[in-house]
């Protein structure tokens, strides 16, 4: 049942959180995944904030109303509303997505408006900045597998496009011509490993790198604990002032003879202070979390250049053995890790939300 309601106070409070149709849908019954509602809904109340819950086709840009579930006594309603001023997109769209084309013409101040970008493309945005590429492992598209196999002796393959550690795959170098592919088998749901020949690449595996697109880069040596690899989620987003902050860090570790550390790949959410701690000394633990967190306000900063409306990522960041940093991939929608990281990255993008807000109606109160 929708019901209808108005009021000029009430749309100015409000945030709009997108979300795709699927997620939408379980809003009444609580059931939105990764999503928490009691996050948002306590997140927005700290800056004066009513979230309500949309999707795209109940958006109506000719109008200016929306369909929206909005927590009431009894629940989450879906209740008609002034469109928000403000929204915050959780969905996933293409970049030139009609829907939200047509959205941002009318409601200009809808943030994080793409949420997937190519590992590719972020990697050749960041390779043009010379203050960043001391960073950045050596990458390349699939049509130079070659010349990194003749250059490296360890190699990442990971599609440009996907998350949780979907699709990649690692060659070893074990002889002059000899490689082991390392690969999660989706049938055994374990890593299983193969041995492969450089000048003879299994058909199978030369037909997946032409159906998909795919990143080669050189593997990291990164730091270990117990012979686990590890790397950095790095949660960056821009908040109440608008400037970019680090809501929190923390460590992922791989499963016993992995080498992803994705959560959802068996991998392992630690304290970024422990696990860096049982790598390297205390004082030097220190120095790679300050090194870290720069690091990631600068790449941050320099995204924003390229990407409109970004103001919620996730960095993986890598820690090599001898304590050099490395910058692995961007995530979009990073809602993830330790708790406390986790509450204060839904409060965060509502201080944004707030900041839009206001910083909208000086310059509209100026005409």
């Amino acid at each position: 049942m929708i019901e209808e309601t108005g009021g000029t106070n009430m749309g100015h409070k409000l945030v709009g959180i997108l979300l795709n149709a699927n997620m939408h849908r379980g809003v009444p019954r609580l059931k939105t995944g990764q999503e928490s509602l009691s996050n948002y809904e306590e997140g927005a109340a700290a800056y004066g904030l009513v979230p309500c819950f949309l999707k795209l086709a109940d958006i109506d840009t000719d109008s200016g109303f929306s369909a929206a579930y909005i927590k009431g006594s009894h629940g989450y309603r879906s209740v008609v509303v002034p469109t928000p001023t403000v929204i915050h997109n959780r969905a996933i769209y293409s970049q030139n997505s009609p829907g939200m084309q047509r959205l941002l013409r009318h409601h200009p101040l809808v943030y994080n408006t793409c949420n997937r970008y190519g590992k590719d493309e972020i990697h050749e945005l960041l390779e043009k900045r010379e203050e960043l590429r001391e960073y950045l492992p050596a990458t390349t598209g699939v049509s130079g597998l070659k010349k990194m196999m003749n250059r490296y002796p360890d190699l990442i393959l990971k599609p440009c496009r996907g998350s949780i550690g979907n699709g990649v795959m690692r060659l070893v170098r074990k002889g002059r011509q000899r490689w082991h592919l390392n690969y999660l088998s989706p049938s055994m749901r374990r890593w299983l490993s193969t041995p492969v020949y450089q000048g003879a690449l299994p058909k199978a595996l030369r037909a997946r790198l032409a159906s998909v697109p795919y990143l080669v880069q050189e593997r990291i040596p990164l730091a270990e604990i117990g012979g686990r690899p590890f790397d950095l989620r790095v949660t960056v987003q821009r908040g109440w002032r608008g400037d970019w902050q680090v809501t929190g860090l923390f460590a992922k570790l791989a499963a016993p003879g992995g080498f992803v550390s994705n959560i959802a790949r068996g991998g392992e959410a630690l304290s970024s202070s422990f696990a860096l701690e049982k790598a390297f000394s205390r004082s030097a633990a220190a120095n790679i979390r300050m090194s870290v967190e720069t690091l990631s306000l600068v790449i941050a900063r320099c995204l924003e250049q390229d990407l409109p409306g970004l103001a919620d990522i996730g960095l993986d960041v890598g820690v090599t053995k001898d304590g050099r940093i490395f910058f692995i991939e961007c995530n979009g929608r990073d809602k993830a890790g330790l708790t406390e990281i986790w509450k204060e990255s839904y409060r965060r993008p509502m201080g944004y939300a707030r900041f839009l807000l206001e910083k909208n109606s000086m310059i509209y109160n100026s005409y």
